[in-house]
């Protein structure tokens, strides 16, 4: 009897330990999925600047030579 008791003991920590580890998971994959989407974003908008600028940069390229 006695070993089916300790049995049961370390299933309840490790049922709670493995809910546990499972937000803690959760949590990161969440963490990770929007800091991707910030990189994301982020990289959009350089795209966009860099476009900008370099529009620029050819227009002001080309007006001295009018």
């Amino acid at each position: 009897m006695e070993p089916a008791g300790r049995r049961e003991k370390p299933k309840g920590k490790d049922a709670a330990n493995r809910q546990e580890k499972a937000k803690q998971k959760s949590a990161q994959q969440e963490l990770k999925q929007r800091q991707r989407a910030e990189i994301y974003s982020l990289n959009k908008e350089m795209t966009e600047l860099e476009q900008r600028q370099f529009e620029t940069f050819c227009k002001e390229m080309q007006a001295p030579g009018k």
